[in-house]
């Protein structure tokens, strides 16, 4: 279906660099590439915008969402099959996948970013997937009282979600050390299933890690068509994930010679999931949740200008640093391009801003009030909230390498008080991960204009969505239209 005029146009195959894969020449129809907003929408109109309409509604078809990780549209301005919109600010993954099924801003469902700070614990956490997590009611839940059912797929946050189908990563860490490696389905007996269908199971070193790579979207594609191909299982409205993007951007740029190849392999991914829509009765929506760019400044380090400041305290642990947030008066949480601050007490607050005001490379420093007026402020959101300027990102450490605390030289999503793009990298001794921030060359997290997303439907819109906002209701229409 054509998004301009309605008109048949499901087939055809997406290209991104010819010179790597010749077969994919036929293009879909021509669409118009959107304006680009204002640089820094942390708060964006998406609430004060009227509800997009559908100029058709299909109803004996289903509905697939393809989250797209760092599909931004100036990875695809050279193809006119895919259009830009705004995303959800900060633009990470949680924020996007929590605004997408609650229709609400970060202010809303309280998922501030991918790591929260659990004031009553005096501890980080990130990529936790409780979906009691994500405050608010969901998209889906009047559809689904209607009979109708809902799955997601590697989505964040979905562990316990009121849908009817779930399939997520998570391992069992064992006591001696490891892992085992398996995921969470619902169904229970859905893993088994899709492991045989597939003919192998899903491999988390693919997911992240300096083994990250496309073999772990070749599996979450090859188990969203294989769901779609089960009758007694496939859902109504599907959400599923296509991570691989992400990690050749982070890790050597958007205009790299590498990253074409992860766009000409996602494009593939595409033409594949189309394919499955055709054959398997399905519409689709194809999203990015952020746009990577290229990092030029660097690395910033908030929790070491905190602690030179008397800020940020840490336990000497045989020569390693460990954090004290019980006595801290301020840290950052940082997330990419974005960091909460969180701090004791008002003037523990001051002096923080004082600090990170002057801190090379912080663009905005945003109190409590500041992230009101956006939209932003929440229970969980720290007391400030700062963004990094073009081209810089934030790194988490505190200290320095020789005293540098033992999860610090490790894939360890779960016990760093920061993201950590270096995980993406091997470091020295062998097994170990990088502690070189140079090495990253891309980051995300800002949005406005030159952070537009990319995206694409099989679905006619009346107008086109601006952005991800849009799409959510244009996601609402399709389900309320359904007998």
């Amino acid at each position: 279906m054509d998004i301009q005029s309605g008109t048949a146009g499901e087939t055809g195959v997406f290209t991104a660099n010819p010179a790597i894969n010749t077969t994919n020449a036929f293009l879909l129809d021509n669409i118009s590439q959107g304006a680009a907003g204002t640089r820094h929408l942390k708060k964006s109109c998406f609430s004060c915008r009227p509800p997009i309409a559908l100029t058709t509604v299909p109803t004996s078809k289903k509905l697939l969402i393809v989250d797209i990780a760092a599909f931004g549209s100036n990875m695809v301005s050279h193809l006119p099959e895919f259009q830009s919109a705004q995303t959800f600010f900060p633009a990470v993954t949680s924020v996007f996948q929590a605004g997408f099924r609650t229709g609400v801003e970060v202010g809303g469902h309280g998922l501030v970013a991918n790591g929260l700070f659990f004031r009553d614990l005096n501890k980080v956490l990130f990529w936790e997937q409780s979906s009691a997590l994500v405050q608010g009611p969901r998209i889906w839940d009047a559809f689904r009282a209607r009979g109708k059912t809902v799955g997601m797929m590697f989505w964040q946050q979905s562990m316990g979600e009121k849908v009817d189908l779930v399939v997520t990563p998570a391992p069992i860490h064992k006591h001696s050390g490891g892992m085992i490696q398996a995921c969470y389905t619902q169904p229970a007996s859905l893993e088994a299933r899709l492991n045989e269908t597939i003919g192998r199971s899903f491999n988390l070193m693919n997911y992240w890690g300096p083994l990250a790579n496309y073999k772990s979207s070749d599996w979450i594609v090859d188990a969203t068509c294989a769901v779609m191909g089960m009758p007694d299982v496939a859902p109504d409205l599907l959400l599923t994930y296509i991570p691989h993007l992400d990690y050749d951007l982070q890790r050597y740029g958007p205009n790299s010679e590498q990253a074409k190849k992860a766009l000409d392999v996602l494009l593939g991914h595409l033409t594949r999931i189309k394919a499955a829509c055709r054959d398997f009765g399905y519409d689709w929506i194809f999203v990015g949740d952020y746009a990577i760019e290229q990092v030029k400044r660097g690395a910033i380090f908030p929790n070491r200008a905190l602690r030179e400041a008397g800020l940020f305290s840490v336990r000497d642990i045989r020569s390693m640093d460990y954090t004290d947030f019980f006595t801290s008066g301020a840290f950052a949480v940082v997330d990419h391009q974005v960091a909460h601050v969180y701090c004791r007490d008002a003037d523990s607050t001051r002096r923080a801003a004082m600090v990170l005001k002057t801190l090379p490379g912080v663009t905005e420093v945003l109190d409590k009030e500041a992230q009101a007026a956006r939209g932003l402020a929440h229970a969980r959101s720290g007391d400030l909230l700062i963004v990094a300027e073009d081209g810089a990102w934030f790194a988490y450490p505190w200290f320095e390498k020789d005293h540098a605390p033992d999860y610090a030289s490790h894939v360890d999503i779960h016990n760093k008080p920061g993201y950590d793009p270096c995980e993406l990298f091997f470091g020295w001794p062998p097994l170990s991960v990088s502690f070189d921030t140079s090495k990253i060359r891309g980051s995300h997290g800002n949005n406005g204009a030159g952070y537009e997303i990319a995206w694409s439907s099989s679905l006619a819109f009346a107008e086109k969505p601006q952005n991800a906002l849009d799409l959510v209701r244009a996601t609402e229409r399709w389900m309320e239209a359904q007998p």
